[in-house]
């Protein structure tokens, strides 16, 4: 058993060297290959087995990763940069808790390095204790403010917490630390609010006009640039940017729009009328969660505000425990049709453990708002059959555009082509329609367009479905202080606005893969396709 440091890269074997060297420059297939060449020569090998679960994290595969850094830890106790990669993979998956006390024992070992600072300042975000984030993040920073990384993960925080402008000052120490830091150009552009000046145009046209920008910085500066442009109302240079940072982007992920079509094919075969009206005996009755799914930007975050500024209602933010509890239960959808109600109850149950770590008040009912929980709707309805589950739908055009405008720091790797966008959006309204089918009202649906146009109306219909009474608050929800950690944190501190539901007009021209992907869909928005 290894426990003693492990080898530095210069005396790492070839083929590690090389496979270190593949994921530098992305070549994530050539790593991969190279690495599983390794283990199966040598299966207890702690540097490949470390790198590989870099590999699968990457890519989205967490649980994967998380299993490999364990057995890289069960040969190597003394192995703390597989325990750092621990604690980050699991803060990642939803399981920020369960990090901290490996965050400990590297403080033990090692002592307060910049790294594992960094580490739990993000690890504490996540679970929603930003005052002592931001004050390990000040720290930091007092003792070592050239650090351009750390500049951007305190301004996050600031953001979060809507501390605004010392959010944008902090973004643009980043800058200032290092101007070709293209996610710090693209977290001022996140915000919404900010207006790009023209010198900061020609900074960011310079950089790109360089060779010696990471693919990286390069399509976070394409985003920026394409929301720079935007604002100036300049579609055609705006969608151009847009469309290479989205290309560049794109080539970096391994996302296969058939595997979601497929999945919602699996769903609706496993998830029939007879199934989902028996969710068993003795289920877990809990009430507390309120899902919000949906797409991406389709306003889940503004129902989210309405429903947290309710005395009743506690705002957390896009939680990833159901889509954990489905991989760890089984095959989703196809091991659900037959699963034991027994097994059920304890996914509702082990779901309320497991989130109780994001509640910071006595308020009876909490939010869950992870968008991509629609695909797990048939199963949240078996496992806690009375949560609450609200759709937030936006005109599809609208919604698909301001998703292609978007980066998101990880996941949605529909995102990044028109195509891949529309059929996504067309898929998750097909599930939607079949769970409206098969249980008829369980579903509240928010229609975006009809929120601005009619805001107390709809408001009040939704406050209904929850079962709670009306609050002049919620219809001033702009008013309530909470965190936001995700793209429309600033847009949801103001009023309703109607320029949102508009903003995809202007670039009508260049949306046609858009518009064909999602066929039928698009001609019966509100309402879905008839089902097949």
């Amino acid at each position: 058993m290894v426990t003693a440091a492990l080898p530095s890269a210069p005396h790492l074997p070839r083929d590690l060297l090389e496979a270190g060297l593949a994921m530098t420059d992305n070549r994530i297939d050539i790593a991969e290959r190279l690495l599983k060449a390794r283990l199966k020569r040598d299966p207890d090998d702690p540097r490949a087995l470390r790198m590989l679960a870099e590999v699968a994290a990457r890519i989205g595969r967490l649980h994967d990763s998380e299993l490999l850094l364990r057995h890289a830890l069960e040969v190597a106790p003394g192995f703390h940069s597989a325990r750092a990669n621990l604690a980050m993979v699991l803060g990642r998956a939803g399981r920020p808790a369960e990090a901290l006390p490996l965050l400990d024992a590297l403080f033990e070992a090692e002592g307060e390095a910049l790294g594992h600072l960094n580490l739990k300042a993000a690890t504490l975000g996540r679970l929603g204790s930003f005052e002592e984030a931001i004050a390990i993040y000040r720290r930091v920073l007092d003792e070592a403010p050239n650090q351009p990384r750390l500049w951007l993960s305190y301004g996050h925080m600031l953001k979060t917490i809507g501390r605004l402008d010392e959010g944008i000052a902090a973004y643009r120490e980043a800058i200032a630390v290092r101007p070709a830091l293209g996610e710090a150009w693209f977290s001022l552009a996140n915000l919404k609010t900010v207006k790009f000046t023209d010198p900061d145009v020609a900074t960011m046209e310079a950089l790109l006009g360089g060779s010696d920008l990471s693919d990286e910085d390069r399509f976070h500066l394409e985003f920026a640039l394409g929301k720079a442009f935007h604002d100036r109302r300049q579609p055609e240079p705006a969608f151009a940017h847009f469309q290479l940072g989205n290309a560049l982007r794109r080539k970096m992920i391994a996302y296969e729009p058939e595997r979601i079509t497929r999945r919602v094919d699996r769903c609706i075969a496993t998830f029939t009328a007879e199934r989902l009206q028996r969710p068993g005996p003795d289920p877990c009755l809990a009430r507390d969660p309120i899902f919000v799914v949906g797409m991406p930007r389709a306003g889940s975050t503004l129902v989210e505000q309405i429903l947290s500024s309710h005395s009743m209602v506690e705002g957390t933010s896009e939680l990833a425990d159901m889509p954990a509890l489905a991989r760890e239960f089984g095959r989703y959808p196809e091991d659900y049709g037959a699963l034991e109600p027994a097994a059920l109850r304890r996914i509702g149950e082990e779901y309320l453990r497991r989130t109780a770590v994001q509640r910071r008040s006595d308020r009876p009912l909490f939010i869950d708002k992870l968008p991509n929980n629609w695909l797990f709707v048939p199963l949240i309805h078996l496992a806690l059959p009375n949560g609450t589950i609200i759709d937030a739908r936006r005109h599809p055009l609208s919604c698909c555009f301001s998703n292609f405008r978007q980066h998101f720091a990880r996941g949605q790797g529909f995102s990044y082509d028109l195509a891949d966008l529309g059929r996504y959006y067309a898929d998750y309204v097909r599930l939607m329609a079949h769970v409206d089918a098969v249980l008829p009202g369980k579903v509240h649906r928010v229609i975006y367009e009809r929120m601005v146009e009619d805001p107390e109306a709809e408001i009040r219909r939704l406050l209904d479905h929850v079962g709670l009474p009306f609050e002049q608050s919620c219809l001033e929800y702009w008013k309530t202080e909470r965190a936001v950690r995700t793209p429309s944190s600033e847009q949801v501190r103001q009023p309703i606005f109607r320029q949102g539901t508009e903003e995809w007009q202007p670039y009508e021209p260049f949306l046609g893969p858009l518009k064909q992907a999602l066929g039928p869909t698009l001609d019966h928005y509100p309402a879905a396709p008839p089902l097949q």
